[in-house]
């Protein structure tokens, strides 16, 4: 350690964020890195994966499932349709509602995992043990649960 440095002291609650922030750093710097290999970001190609999974979904059903605001959900989409990846249909039911489906080329772009956020969640999934991971979410569910509170 040099003399200029010294040992931060942090308590258990500090610890926890300090590892919190450093995931979203993570996150944070795979997406920029996945936008210039891909041209996606993290949160645009999860979008698509979801879709992919579960065609013709709304917006709205989309934002509650990423717990995500429809707003900041509609500029994901409209990037997404703009670039071809997407695709926004009318519903046959109510033509107020849209429903979205991965395009051709969207699908094209999903083929490739390496040095993507989900292929470093992949390999986290097969090398820790299934009830570490277990205790991992719901540790993290009931922090969003308490960030919720008002």
């Amino acid at each position: 350690m040099k003399n200029d440095e010294r040992e931060v002291v942090l308590d258990e609650s500090l610890e926890f964020l300090q590892a919190l922030w450093a995931l979203d750093h993570g996150l944070q710097t795979v997406s920029k890195r996945m936008k210039g290999q891909l041209g996606l970001t993290g949160l645009q190609r999860l979008v698509l994966r979801i879709l992919g999974r579960n065609p013709r979904l709304s917006a709205g059903e989309l934002a509650r499932t990423l717990h995500l605001h429809p707003s900041t959900l509609t500029g994901v989409l409209d990037r997404l349709q703009r670039q071809k990846l997407l695709q926004r249909k009318a519903d046959a039911g109510d033509r107020r509602r849209a429903l979205f489906q991965v395009t051709a080329a969207g699908n094209a772009l999903l083929l490739r995992r390496s040095g993507t956020v989900e292929h470093a969640v992949s390999q986290l999934l097969q090398q820790a043990p299934p009830g570490r991971i277990a205790a991992a979410r719901a540790v993290l569910d009931q922090l969003v649960s308490l960030l919720a509170l008002p």
